[in-house]
């Protein structure tokens, strides 16, 4: 695989030009279908919603599509149960749930076959109705970085050109792990909630106005209602809500900063 077989600069660029165009001008399709997406954004989790009352000018939604439990060699398929009732013109989001188990003797094997197998669960949920963007929500370990590097690198190429790619991220990754710089994805969503031991630090260094240092993680918000935040929110910034039980239209009132 290391030639050294020279090959003429110019042939380089000109075999390389087109490709370079090409990549170009998809990350921008890429970056105009993410800016069509709404302000805000409310995760549904695997329960009954109904958000029939939603402007979808300015709500989008994020739903649980599917949990794809990563066990041994397995990939355990856990599709979505409960319904969720929408007015049709709202753009949504197909949020994939991955799990590695941690029991040992049960750590997910990490394999070509492992990766494939949830790269073509991923891709189907594109085929949904109104399906807009993909989400992925994986509290990766150390240890499946390059796994989850790997896999997001392959979802890229198989996803709908034009079509956004997200991803949940840990709000430490976007403080000081720069791990997810050159990820493959058009937003991470930093999730400033549920942050256990990581929790009164990262408010702190957010509440006195800090930024997250990852360029990805600063095109948006990950919140939840029941964990006031005292900081500055940049309106410019897309904004993911989750709620601990099923929306109610008063609850969205309460969101910050409602545009």
């Amino acid at each position: 695989m290391n030639s050294r077989k020279q090959v003429p600069t110019l042939l380089l660029i000109a075999l390389f030009a087109p490709l370079c165009a090409c990549h170009r001008s998809a990350k921008i399709e890429i970056r105009a279908a993410q800016k069509a997406l709404p302000p805000i954004i409310l995760w549904a989790w695997e329960r009954p919603e109904d958000l029939e009352f939603l402007d979808p000018e300015r709500f989008g939604v994020a739903f649980l599509a599917q949990t794809l439990i990563i066990k041994g060699e397995d990939v355990i398929y856990q599709p979505r149960h409960q319904p969720l009732k929408l007015s049709p013109e709202t753009k949504l989001i197909a949020v994939t749930r991955i799990e590695g188990k941690k029991t040992i003797g049960e750590q997910p094997a990490l394999s070509d076959a492992q990766r494939q197998r949830l790269l073509s669960l991923i891709v189907k949920t594109t085929s949904l109705q109104n399906v807009t963007a993909v989400q992925i929500d994986y509290d990766v370990a150390k240890s499946e970085r390059e796994f989850y590097r790997t896999l997001l690198i392959d979802l890229r190429k198989q996803l709908p050109a034009g079509m956004p790619l997200t991803m949940t991220a840990l709000a430490s990754f976007c403080v000081a792990d720069r791990w997810l710089q050159d990820l493959p994805v058009d937003e991470a969503v930093p999730m400033i909630f549920r942050m256990g031991l990581d929790n009164q630090p990262i408010k702190a260094y957010l509440e006195s106005d800090n930024d997250f240092r990852e360029p990805l993680c600063r095109h948006s918000y990950g919140i939840a209602l029941d964990e006031p935040l005292h900081m500055k929110f940049q309106s410019s910034r897309r904004l993911y809500v989750f709620s601990n039980r099923a929306w109610q239209k008063q609850d969205v009132d309460q969101i910050p900063f409602i545009k």
